[in-house]
């Protein structure tokens, strides 16, 4: 029987901001060395798989792809593009239907969510390896984590007994009060809900069908109104926002009678907070986690994260239980015990400074990234990168003129209808309204400088001609 792992990567993981922001999420944080996507991709693969099938925002496709390219062994990969979120349940009657028709509704589906910490692979596997095996028999299987503490976050599955081996589910539970879920903790009987899940086609569709028959007549009417083009499944907007937006658990786990758990052999979080993230390093003897060289005075539990573009020093003093993340655009400062209140700052911003919650510090595009340096009144300074053989958009600009120093790789400047051949050190200069381009012709990575000026410096001043990207 064959196995085809289906990576789950959405969400917006609002409690890591500022690290994590709409447009680059969660699963391309780096944590343990590589990103949680990379490592929920490398999971599948262990399970002896050698193509995954990944559900994923359309405008996170570039950003998957460049986590595949990085791979040297990489899958290969099927993308189910969504125009926005519909949850869980959608998700996986969509790669559902689309396992069936590429591969046989015998298929087991392991479902994997993109955007949790595994470190045990081969303990993984183990798990992987048992619950593949009540999949075979029509099971739906849950991955069940052993409660380590009371935790009021998650939610829960309760079994008939205290036994590590797999059993069929008594009942779910929901996120329960703290004492409710200490009691939990004390029977040994109730499992955190992974959401990780395994499945045949078949087994997914029939209980689809059987308890939430309106998921499954949405679902089919978005694949079928789809267009398939490079292993990547386009879906119709309109018909893919009819889909009702509804977990797996509340359309199907907590109705179905032949859902089993298989108690996980290995270490898991769903690093779902800073505190969680610090938990999952190694911390120094006075508890902090430093994701480099730290100045700490009378410091201890204290986790500190710098994304900077360029060499900056921290340090901390009498600082204890804190969460310290600084971005080129943010800076965050909570106690743990706050942690999970970063959701109401997000909050806040979107009515004051949305883009603080949508766009990272580092903007990444199909071509490669930009960063904004410096800007003032009148000028703005940028940091530009654009892979080998890719291009920006033949474009123009109304209310600002560009000056552009190349300062590593070889690129072809268009200005006007003449193109320039440029190297590290050279200069152009792109007047207001003059079209122009900027193309990689080099093999390693292109990075140029940019400085605008003009009385408006915003990214929608930009008119496209042409686009390599279907943006014009």
């Amino acid at each position: 029987m064959r196995l085809l792992p289906v990576v789950l990567s959405g969400g917006s993981g609002t409690r890591l901001w500022p690290a994590s922001r709409q447009t680059y999420p969660k699963p391309f944080m780096k944590i343990g060395g590589s990103s949680l996507l990379r490592q929920a991709i490398e999971r599948g693969q262990a399970c002896g798989s050698g193509e995954v099938l990944i559900v994923t925002n359309k405008d996170h496709q570039f950003l998957t792809q460049d986590v595949l390219d990085q791979m040297p062994d990489a899958p290969r990969a099927t993308f189910l593009l969504e125009p926005k979120g519909r949850n869980t349940a959608p998700a996986i009657a969509l790669a559902a239907l689309q396992c069936e028709r590429e591969y046989g509704d015998s298929t087991v589906m392991l479902v994997l969510a993109a955007d949790q910490l595994i470190p045990d692979v081969e303990a993984f596997v183990a798990s992987a390896s048992e619950a593949f095996r009540l999949a075979e028999q029509g099971k739906l299987v849950l991955f069940g984590i052993s409660p380590t503490t009371p935790e009021t976050g998650f939610g829960y599955v309760e079994v008939a007994r205290a036994a590590r081996e797999p059993q069929a589910v008594r009942r779910f539970v929901e996120k329960p009060d703290l004492a409710t879920a200490q009691g939990f903790l004390a029977t040994g009987r109730y499992y955190w809900n992974s959401g990780m899940f395994a499945f045949t086609a078949r087994a997914i569709l029939d209980a689809l069908e059987h308890h939430a028959p309106e998921v499954m007549r949405a679902a089919k009417a978005a694949l079928t109104s789809a267009q398939s083009k490079d292993q990547c499944v386009h879906f119709d907007a309109h018909a893919f926002g009819l889909q009702p937006d509804i977990s797996i658990d509340y359309a199907v786990m907590e109705r179905a009678d032949n859902v089993h758990v298989v108690p996980a052999k290995f270490s898991w979080s769903d690093v779902g907070s800073w505190p969680a993230v610090a938990h999952a390093q190694v911390a120094d003897s006075s508890g902090n986690t430093f994701d480099r060289e730290v100045v700490a005075i009378d410091t201890t539990g204290t986790h500190v994260q710098v994304e900077s573009h360029g060499p900056k020093v921290v340090a901390t003093v009498g600082i204890h239980d804190t969460v310290i993340v600084d971005t080129p655009d943010a800076l965050l400062v909570c106690h743990k015990d706050a942690a999970q209140s970063i959701k109401q700052v997000v909050s806040a911003l979107k009515t004051r400074h949305a883009e603080l919650t949508e766009l990272p510090a580092t903007v990444h595009r199909p071509w490669g990234t930009y960063a904004s340096l410096k800007e003032e009144e009148g000028y703005k300074v940028k940091r530009i990168t654009v892979k080998p053989g890719q291009s920006l958009s033949l474009q123009y600009h109304h209310q600002r003129a560009e000056h552009w120093v190349v300062v590593q790789g070889k690129a072809i400047v268009q200005i006007g209808d003449t193109e320039h051949e440029t190297i590290p050190g050279q200069y152009r200069y792109i007047p207001l309204k003059e079209k122009h381009r900027l193309t990689n012709i080099g093999e390693e990575t292109l990075v140029l400088i940019e400085v605008q000026c003009g009385n408006y410096l915003g990214e929608d001043d930009i008119v496209r001609l042409a686009d390599s990207y279907g943006r014009a």
